[in-house]
């Protein structure tokens, strides 16, 4: 122990003890010092006049300490030099850019192969350049006042394994917490999830908790509130769009705390701790319906009635007399609960939502939309223009749209075998009579999708020609979907059948083709 690092207070009892007359060894066994220490210190005030006088009159701490470092010069060894020494310019540098001593390390050995410094020892040269920088101004916290219904803090805390009834089981739970700013008075709920509908749902709670609404709202960044935080004073921040709405209806401003500073949410961080300390650790119930009772009689009769640490006053009591009436005043009609979900549209033309399926224009396909979902619609919009505006549907439900799948696809949605067979009749009379002969052709195995294939085909030619094509793959029995196709490919359509007269054929006035064109079959290809 040196002159310098002794503690006055104990030096004082030494004087004490030697004038009452204690002998050098009772007084090291007294005060816990080496019997050494105590004859060097005796030693060193014996000239100094120190030592001699009424026990009731000790010397005063500064002179002590001048006595000693006038009388003890340092006994202990000078500091070794430090082997980073040579590179304590570099490394000052390096920390005004704000680069750790990890950083240092790594960037003084990649530029001096020889470097022999430790990454301990570039720890201590930092520690030492901070101490003789001393306190910046970004070092002091200032604590921020605010008045009557003017912000509060929200956050979540883990509160253990509870029992959910619902379930049958225990699940993981948190607390959710709102703080008013400014009589720290709280709202507190206990839920198994951190989704953006319990957190809507969690808001609009404290809000009737309340009796009202605060101006500004300070969340952490989770997901359900701040989709992409702002690691700096110039880049904002991108609010998640359902708790944009919530704050638009209700009147308030969300102020986000810059990540990785909980502190500036410090009064819902200490209420989180309070609540976690104080009623989790005491409570002894399970069930979750139980710990959600006792909350709220913890919140009335415990939280709002204890003397805040830092306002010296009862939360309860300064936010009857002052906080309520400040509030801003909740909405006459209920919140209609909106959630702005993010979904991809798949190949089958349709976006997934809470497990129902509805379509979006098929020339989306594997973009991003977003889905703006209320208890009755679930509105697409893409590039914030409104796509479509479906009706809410249940888990497994599908709503298609014939408009968002391709026109020429959109009937093969369709397997009844009226529809197709008044499909066929709109065509004529022969493809209706081709259509059923091709669902009758087999009574088990099924012909829809060669009916499918046939009518989609036809539709895209002349109604003479799609006739004329039935009519001849009805007279040779031709019941498959390729062997309609070659007919028309072929131009066999515009061929008279076996048996029929050729200007019976050529009088039905289907095309203006010369006689002498039908009667040489033969060119251009045709069977």
């Amino acid at each position: 122990m040196t002159a310098q690092r002794i503690d006055m207070h104990r030096l004082q009892d030494l004087i004490r003890l030697h004038r009452q007359g204690t002998a050098a060894r009772a007084i090291a066994r007294a005060l816990g010092m080496g019997r050494d220490t105590v004859r060097m210190y005796l030693g060193a005030l014996q000239g100094t006049g120190l030592l001699d006088g009424p026990v009731d009159a000790l010397p005063e701490l500064e002179v002590l300490r001048q006595a000693l470092v006038e009388s003890i010069p340092a006994r202990v060894a000078p500091q070794q030099a430090s082997s980073v020494d040579a590179w304590l310019p570099r490394i000052a540098e390096l920390r005004r850019r704000h680069a750790g001593p990890t950083a240092i390390f790594d960037r003084l050995r990649l530029e001096n192969a020889e470097f022999p410094g430790s990454l301990s020892a570039v720890k201590r040269a930092c520690l030492r350049l901070r101490k003789e920088e001393g306190p910046r101004a970004t070092d002091v916290a200032l604590r921020v006042e605010t008045r009557p219904g003017e912000v509060a803090q929200v956050d979540f805390g883990y509160a253990g394994q509870l029992f959910d009834p619902a379930r049958g089981l225990l699940r993981r739970a948190w607390v959710f917490l709102m703080v008013l700013g400014h009589s720290r008075h709280q709202f507190a709920e206990i839920v198994f999830d951190q989704r953006a509908e319990t957190w809507i749902d969690l808001h609009i709670q404290a809000f009737e908790f309340f009796g009202g609404v605060p101006e500004v709202i300070v969340p952490d960044n989770l997901k359900a509130a701040v989709i992409r935080a702002a690691f700096s004073v110039d880049q904002g921040a991108e609010l998640n769009r359902s708790y944009r709405e919530l704050a638009r209806y209700y009147g308030f401003r969300v102020d986000p705390a810059p990540p990785r500073e909980p502190k500036k949410k410090g009064k819902v961080e200490s209420g989180v701790k309070y609540c976690r300390q104080n009623f989790l650790a005491a409570c002894d119930a399970t069930d979750v319906v139980v710990v959600r009772r006792e909350l709220v009689r913890w919140i009335m009769e415990v939280a709002g009635r204890r003397i805040h640490g830092t306002t010296g006053r009862r939360p309860l009591e300064v936010f009857e007399s002052e906080e309520r009436l400040a509030l801003r005043p909740l909405p006459t009609r209920p919140y209609e609960r909106v959630l702005w979900k993010r979904a991809k549209v798949h190949t089958d033309a349709h976006v997934q939502i809470d497990g129902a399926f509805y379509s979006a224009p098929w020339r989306l396909l594997h973009e991003y939309i977003w889905g703006r979902c209320t208890a009755t619609s679930v509105a697409l919009y893409h590039h914030d223009i409104l796509l479509y505006r479906h009706r809410r549907l249940g888990r497994g439900r599908r709503n298609t749209v014939a408009a968002h799948v391709p026109t020429e696809r959109a009937a093969l949605c369709q397997r009844s075998r009226s529809f197709w067979e008044e499909r066929a009749a709109a065509i004529g009379v022969e493809t209706h009579a081709l259509v059923c002969e091709i669902f009758d052709s087999d009574d088990v195995l099924s012909k829809l999708r060669v009916v499918q294939a046939v009518v989609t085909h036809l539709l895209t030619f002349p109604r003479t020609r799609a006739e004329a094509a039935s009519r001849r793959a009805r007279h040779f029995g031709s019941y498959t979907y390729g062997a309609v196709k070659a007919i028309l490919r072929q131009g066999l359509d515009l061929l008279p059948l076996p048996g029929t007269p050729t200007h019976a054929w050529l009088t039905e006035g289907r095309y203006a083709r010369s006689a002498q064109e039908i009667a040489r079959p033969h060119q251009g290809g045709l069977a």
